[in-house]
């Protein structure tokens, strides 16, 4: 228990002599100076900007300011951030930055609906306590170390004899006193005594005010809130879609004016030479060549129209005419008759046309497979803003599972990337009908 003791009391009394409280301090020190700064800052942009937007006269210059406030407080939160980050090592992640849309309106608005600066405004102003008992931290310390050293300043300044010396006052910060007067070199060493627990307290008031400090900065300058989050995931998501279907659609259009052209070229100069070489020649040599010109020729033949298959898979040229044109050029080859009934209001975007036609392709071929239907009716709309609907229905024998490996699980997984939703009803003896529903924007 003894040794219990002695160990807390020496963790207590030891702390201001570890780099921690130097570290402590220091940020007590900036951080203090750059809250009570940042404060008036934003005290005084914030009020000038609302109290002259409120006449009709003043609206644009009170807009301008309020905007000008809210990319301050952006800068200020940067700043805390960083603070927090170079002297004490806490790492806060920041919020995603502001993006300006087009027009002078449309920034002005994204301005004055950008939550993290208004967080970040929020913080400037929650931040003048919390710099108030930062600097107070400060203060009590440096009053502190001058109170330990008034036994050597006694010694030094005062120790000598002859004439009356008025007594020396030292300082003791509110709540731990007032000021103790010193007469004596002994009566200096209870003013040295209330100096260092001036510098514990002081350090262990730093140690729990930049606690403080730092949650506020993690909750209101770091990363913003969960939906925010949430929000940030699904248009970096929408990004990566939309992008890869750009790539996709580049591949296609690089294999169909490159790969392709000089295959269909090649497969033209080998039916060429084959006819130059003529059947009359039937010695063994023409007839060699021959045979390795017409196998030749059909491998280039057969390449191009693997290519051709592959061009179509990565993206259908048939959808740069529009989704409906698409999938009635499926439906005219399909095996089954195929009916097309389509509705659709604002095209939907590449990645969501090019998924809606996949899914549609499987689909019909599912329903070539293993229903036995004798026909299928695709019905594609718009069902509600921005949400494309496509159902694809049979008269066939009905059972399709997508816990089975039927194809369905892949579309479920290929329009979840995009928070579309598939239901499937198919009970047993018919009829199925798919229905898949995409936003028109990823």
């Amino acid at each position: 228990m003894d040794t219990a003791i002695r160990r807390v009391a020496g963790t207590i009394v030891g702390a201001p002599l570890t780099g921690r409280n130097r570290r402590e301090l220091m940020y007590c020190g900036f951080g203090g100076l750059a809250g009570l700064a940042g404060f008036w800052i934003t005290v005084v942009l914030l009020l000038s900007g609302l109290t002259i937007s409120v006449s009709v006269i003043g609206t644009v210059v009170g807009l301008v300011l309020i905007t000008m406030t809210l990319r301050v407080s952006r800068r200020l939160g940067s700043l805390h951030r960083r603070l927090l980050s170079r002297v004490l090592g806490r790492q806060v992640e920041a919020p995603p930055p502001f993006r300006p849309g087009t027009g002078i309106l449309n920034r002005v608005d994204r301005r004055l609906r950008d939550r993290p600066a208004w967080r970040a405004v929020w913080y400037a102003l929650i931040k003048l306590p919390v710099s108030a008992v930062q600097l107070y931290t400060v203060a009590l310390t440096a009053f502190g170390l001058a109170d330990l050293a008034y036994p050597a300043i006694w010694l030094l300044f005062r120790n000598h004899h002859g004439g009356s010396l008025s007594p020396m006052v030292a300082v003791v910060p509110v709540p731990f006193g007032g000021n103790i007067r010193v007469g004596s070199w002994l009566g200096a060493f209870p003013a040295a005594l209330a100096g260092a627990a001036c510098v514990v307290a002081a350090a262990w008031l730093a140690r729990g005010i930049n606690a403080a400090d730092a949650r506020l900065v993690r909750g209101l300058l770091g990363p913003s809130s969960m939906a925010e989050r949430v929000s940030e995931l699904e248009r970096t998501r929408a990004l990566a879609v939309d992008d890869s279907a750009a790539a996709l659609r580049r591949v296609e259009r690089d294999l169909h004016d490159g790969a392709q052209m000089r295959l269909a070229a090649l497969a033209m100069n080998l039916g060429m030479a084959r006819e130059k070489l003529g059947d009359d020649d039937q010695d063994g040599d023409s007839a060699t060549v021959r045979e390795l010109i017409d196998a030749a020729h059909r491998n280039a033949v057969d390449a191009l129209a693997d290519l051709r298959d592959l061009a179509r898979g990565i993206h259908p040229p048939v959808l740069d005419n529009g989704l409906a044109s698409a999938l009635a050029t499926l439906a005219a080859s399909s095996a089954i008759p195929v009916t097309v009934s389509a509705g659709i209001g604002t095209r939907p975007a590449p990645a969501i046309e090019t998924i809606a036609y996949f899914c549609a392709a499987e689909l019909i071929a599912n329903a070539t497979k293993h229903s036995y239907a004798n026909q299928i009716k695709i019905d594609i709309h718009t069902e509600r803003a921005g949400v494309l609907a496509l159902a694809v229905s049979d008269d066939g024998i009905g059972g399709a599972d997508a816990g089975r490996g039927s194809g369905l699980s892949g579309l479920a997984q290929r329009v979840s990337t995009v928070d579309g939703h598939i239901n499937v009803s198919s009970p047993a003896g018919g009829p199925t009908m798919v229905t898949v529903e995409l936003p028109l924007r990823a």
